[in-house]
């Protein structure tokens, strides 16, 4: 591969990992703290990619590696994902937004697997060569989270901007595809199956009982892990930790470390206890969380920091290792389909089960469905109406939700709350709503004017919260935000990947590669 050729494909993989990174890891917050997305919705927001993955090696089988040249299908299809996520950055409500994620990753998705093929067609041993070209993508995880932070700071979490940023890359690279080598069709003319395409013939491997308990454990293992990339930026901006992408980078750093190194665990450890260590970071991970999110523990971010820099371990020790046992136990007849198989499992049906099971955990364990352990200081400009709130009246505390910003200048004497399917409007003249609550405000002009709220106090039922109809002002500053059960939360990810370890220990056999003897003399 010449010179030209491996920065062309070194650009590529920059790019394409740069367009997932933008926006990626400032979704969840985004859409909890500003768009007020349940974390249920969060949780299908981040299960749009493992659904797509699912469904792209039918695209890929059926349509790219049969009909188009693989740079010209590259091209078409970042151009419309481009397009898709700028619309998607657009939307306020989950009815829009949803259906345009998952478009814009059924866009994408494809494009991993085809931005591999086409660097594969271009080598001629891609197992020396492929190498340092992939790691350009992780390269750009850490650049764009480092320009995300640099650009936007602190606001990265609360504006659609990284969407845009993304949306652009994807613009730029559905141009760039078009200057890539020519890579024709590999399969034109061939006929082509469901059962060829998602590798189905790496079933006659799960007849082999450890095979088969390998198999349904990486299932499993991707349920918990799912917690990781749906809600850790949820719960870094509920730490009041600020330039969160720049800081989740630390997990890819530690990714090109670890696979720098481990080549040297393998020849030591083996298949085994490389997966068993794999799970074992996971749990590490979420035990680390759990720790930090106590305040009363001294330096409790730098276990944070510490569960984010396992990832290293995490993926390289499982995923990495995973890919090399399907490797070794598949006959080479039906190694690509094995791989395919393996990454649908885990990548598509695991991790898809894992984002909608975590959002419905996170759900169960947020305010108003639970109370609060302990709560989150925010700036003035950082509340928006939707936002739900603690304050304290006559010593006790109330908690609620912001109904109306009330504005420093110019601010209306008196407004009006409507109720219309379980949401509040404001309006600052009388509606026809007979049921309307009229609310009188304080005047707020002037440069002793504080910044105000207008909040509705809810009740508890049983272990819930209900809105109680009853309407306040309260400055801003005497507000704080409830934060979401996390103690609880990360519990069960963490004792679920300890669970599974543990039957894995158990019930795995893998007889090892006997070493081969030193020489005498």
């Amino acid at each position: 591969m010449n010179t030209t050729v491996r920065l062309q494909l070194s650009v590529m993989m920059f790019l394409e990992y740069f367009i997932w990174s933008s926006w990626y890891v400032t979704m969840g917050p985004y859409l909890g703290g500003v768009l007020h997305f349940t974390p249920t919705q969060i949780g299908m927001a981040y299960n749009a990619t493992a659904l797509a993955a699912m469904i792209s090696p039918f695209f890929v089988g059926m349509v790219a590696d049969r009909f188009f040249a693989t740079e010209k299908i590259l091209g078409v299809l970042h151009l419309l994902g481009g397009l898709l996520l700028y619309a998607a950055s657009q939307v306020k409500t989950f009815e829009m937004f949803y259906p345009l994620l998952i478009a814009h990753t059924l866009c994408y998705m494809p494009t991993l697997a085809l931005t591999n093929s086409l660097s594969f067609h271009q080598m001629k041993d891609p197992g020396k060569e492929f190498p340092s070209i992939r790691v350009m993508g992780t390269i750009s995880w850490i650049v764009a989270g480092l320009t995300i932070s640099f650009l936007l700071g602190e606001t990265a979490n609360t504006t659609p901007k990284p969407f845009l940023i993304g949306a652009g890359m994807s613009l730029a690279m559905g141009l760039y595809c078009f200057l890539l080598p020519h890579t024709p069709p590999k399969a034109k003319g061939q006929a082509v199956s469901a059962k060829d395409i998602l590798g189905l013939d790496a079933l006659q491997l799960l007849k082999e009982p450890s095979f088969a308990i390998f198999i349904l454990a990486a299932f499993l293992i991707c349920v918990p892990l799912t917690f990781y990339f749906s809600f850790v930026p949820v719960y870094l901006a509920e730490q009041s930790i600020s330039y969160i992408p720049a800081k989740m980078s630390i997990g890819q750093g530690s990714e090109i470390f670890f696979m720098l190194v481990m080549p040297w665990f393998f020849a030591r450890l083996g298949v085994k206890w490389m997966l068993l260590f794999g799970m074992f970071a996971w749990s590490a991970r979420y035990f680390l969380f759990l720790l930090g999110d106590n305040p009363a523990i001294p330096f409790s971010a730098i276990l944070i920091y510490a569960g984010i820099f396992l990832h290293g371990i995490c993926y390289d020790f499982f995923f990495v290792t995973s890919y090399i046992y399907v490797d070794k136990k598949a006959p080479a007849t039906i190694r690509a389909k094995a791989q395919g198989f393996i990454a649908f499992v885990t990548l598509g049906a695991g991790m898809f089960v894992g984002a909608s099971l975590s959002g419905w955990v996170v759900q169960n364990y947020t305010f108003p469905n639970t109370g609060a352990d302990h709560y989150q200081q925010l700036s003035a400009e950082a509340w928006s109406a939707g936002n739900y709130a603690k304050w304290d009246a006559e010593g006790k505390p109330v908690l609620g939700q912001v109904v109306y910003l009330v504005p420093t200048n110019n601010a209306p004497a008196k407004i009006w709350i409507s109720r219309a399917d379980d949401k509040l409007t404001a309006a600052t003249q009388k509606p026809a709503d007979p049921k309307a609550v009229e609310v009188s405000l304080p005047a707020a002009s002037g440069p002793a004017a504080k910044p105000a709220a207008v909040v509705e106090t809810y009740v508890t039922e049983g272990t819930q919260y209900k809105p109680g109809g009853k309407m306040g002002v309260q400055a801003l500053d005497t507000l704080s935000k409830p934060m979401s059960q996390w103690t609880k939360i990360w519990l069960i990810p963490a004792l679920g990947a300890l669970v599974i370890m543990a039957l894995f220990a158990v019930f795995f056999r893998y007889q090892e590669e006997a070493k081969p003897e030193a020489k005498q003399g």
